[in-house]
């Protein structure tokens, strides 16, 4: 049986994501699980083995990358995307019955759910700290076993419901269409067979800065026809204004587009970190121009075998 483990504890935004895996080789369901505490713990159970696979968030369409997951995925151990699911996103405000609004002086969150709903704390809670949290069940679970008169958490409602708080309020998140992506991580090995609607995440480090660096590094994806559905700088943390960029690009390894951008890549840039082949939890298929698909580079490939006698391998 194949083993999972997650960001938890018990309902958070991850856990939520998880259900939505049933149906994959292996899973026994949400309550077979293991929960850890924050996305470092739950990396590192891969790592030394105690679960085969890991889900974890990487992405928010309103607050942008999960800096400490891209971080343990650019600079950690190797480790693979193997699988994403997307989630809608959606925050109560919820305390301990008795507990009024305007009686909360501190505001307990994850602090990517803190910048979700900046804007309504703004407006209605003004003047309160806001304590970070390592997740947004997590704070929930701490109001409601040691929370302080004036505490509150900023969480799922199923966290509320879980833990028996009082909802004060329901849908306060400033995007009311706000998703979060998740990806699912297991150790390094062969990716999953490609679909024709897949993503491929890189990590790319610059040879040297120098002007049109970054530039050089688009023209490879953008020649063969490869589009970026994300690129975002990450700090290699050698040096201050040392940088390296993350990209998830359309497409899969097995993909004669990407494969040849991926090449381009390796003889441009200092090191490449592969992370993955995987389907897109959209299950939408990639553009391909008719000049940019696998035959289109197959006929190539033979066309130049056939002037003088080229060897594919010269």
């Amino acid at each position: 049986m194949t083993t999972y483990g997650y960001l938890g504890p018990q309902a958070t935004f991850t856990h939520q994501a998880l259900g939505t895996l049933a149906g994959l080789d292996g899973f026994a369901g949400v309550e077979q699980a293991t929960a850890y505490p924050d996305v470092l713990s739950t990396l590192d159970a891969v790592l030394r083995g105690e679960v085969d696979r890991a889900l974890v968030p990487i992405e928010n369409s309103v607050e942008g990358g999960v800096s400490a997951t891209l971080d343990q995925l650019v600079n950690g151990a190797p480790l693979m995307i193997i699988g994403e699911v997307l989630l809608p996103v959606t925050f109560c405000l919820c305390a301990r019955p008795g507990t009024t609004v305007e009686s909360i002086t501190r505001l307990i969150t994850h602090p990517v759910a803190d910048a979700q709903v900046r804007g309504w704390i703004a407006t209605h809670l003004k003047g309160v700290e806001v304590v970070h949290a390592g997740s947004t069940a997590g704070a929930a679970e701490r109001i409601a076993a040691a929370g302080e008169p004036g505490d509150a958490a900023v969480c799922a409602r199923i966290a509320a419901d879980t833990h028996g708080l009082t909802v004060l309020a329901d849908g306060i998140a400033d995007n009311a269409s706000a998703v979060t992506r998740f990806v699912l991580v297991s150790r390094p090995g062969r990716p999953p067979a490609p679909t024709g609607a897949d993503k491929t995440t890189l990590v790319l480090f610059q040879r040297n800065d120098h002007s049109g660096a970054l530039l050089e590094i688009l023209e490879q994806f953008a020649g063969r026809g490869v589009n970026l559905c994300r690129i975002e700088s990450r700090p290699t943390k050698t040096a201050l204004g040392s940088y390296c960029f993350t990209v998830d690009a359309e497409g899969h390894l097995a993909d004669a587009r990407l494969a040849e951008a991926m090449m381009g890549l390796h003889r441009i840039c200092a090191d490449i970190r592969f992370l993955g082949s995987y389907p897109r939890a959209d299950r939408q298929p990639a553009e391909v121009t008719p000049y940019t698909t696998n035959e289109s580079f197959a006929a190539a490939r033979r066309w130049l075998d056939e002037q003088g006698g080229i060897s594919s391998e010269a």
